[in-house]
């Protein structure tokens, strides 16, 4: 497997603060790689550092480039975000938001959708089950479909890496299930990875193939999903036998 995106000694410092010190990770084809760790860790700020969106020291490499080099709209056939805060101030349709993700894709500001477009937009909106509200204004959405819209916004501008921030952020159960299963169908593609922030461990361990444990902007360990969220480990970070309290959330539902 060939690696698609790496940090290198990636520090992140507001002021005084460091939220990311030193961290050094890689990415490879057909992984999806969990960034865990308590509130606070430095997680969304290490997506931010990777998005362009945070000043950072170090190095991030794309497909072996400094990613730093590459253009916005090269990026953007790359890389897809999806961001915890995702704002809306202007009343278009659902349609239209997600059809913005395929602004990459086209000659200029003002020309038309690229070829692939409109079949793009129409499959993402498949996927995410939003057809019926297609032409619903976004400022009447609710936070879940509003998560839902923007996922298919990245869906539809078909990126090689995915890039996610709490994708399960306000999304129901049913959802949840949905877009993770979708997250990991649209990953067995060739040359296509995902990393991602989630909060809940248990959707950690159930798709993520590999991870990095993050406490205090530090790497406390990294590898396979198994070889990072053990006991031990989780203890280190969470201050709490993590196992024995999921195990007995668990127990609540035998019958």
């Amino acid at each position: 497997m060939s690696t698609v995106l790496k940090a290198e000694n990636v520090t992140v410092r507001y002021g005084e603060q460091t939220i990311v010190d030193n961290l050094s990770f890689s990415l490879q084809e057909g992984q999806w790689l969990m960034l865990a760790g308590p509130n606070g860790a430095g997680k969304s700020t290490l997506i931010e550092s990777i998005a362009q969106g945070a000043p950072y020291t170090g190095k991030i490499l794309l497909q072996g480039r400094d990613i730093r080099s590459y253009r916005p709209a090269q990026l953007a056939r790359k890389i897809g975000v999806l961001s915890q805060r995702n704002t809306v101030s202007y009343a278009y349709s659902v349609e239209e938001v997600v059809g913005l993700g395929r602004y990459a894709y086209s000659s200029g500001l003002l020309s038309g959708r690229d070829g692939q477009g409109r079949e793009r937009v129409e499959r993402a909106l498949e996927l995410t089950g939003l057809q019926k509200l297609r032409n619903a204004s976004v400022l009447t959405l609710s936070g879940g479909e509003l998560q839902r819209t923007f996922l298919a916004q990245v869906f539809a501008q078909d990126p090689q890496i995915l890039i996610l921030d709490e994708p399960a952020n306000h999304l129901d159960l049913v959802y949840q299930k949905h877009i993770f299963t979708l997250i990991e169908q649209w990953l067995h593609q060739p040359g296509r990875a995902v990393l991602s922030v989630v909060h809940d461990l248990s959707l950690a361990r159930r798709y993520g193939t590999h991870a990095v444990l993050i406490h205090q902007g530090k790497c406390v360990s990294q590898g396979t999903i198994r070889q990072v969220l053990t006991p031990q480990h989780l203890r280190s970070v969470y201050d709490m036998d993590v196992y024995q309290w999921m195990h007995e959330m668990l127990e609540q539902w035998d019958a």
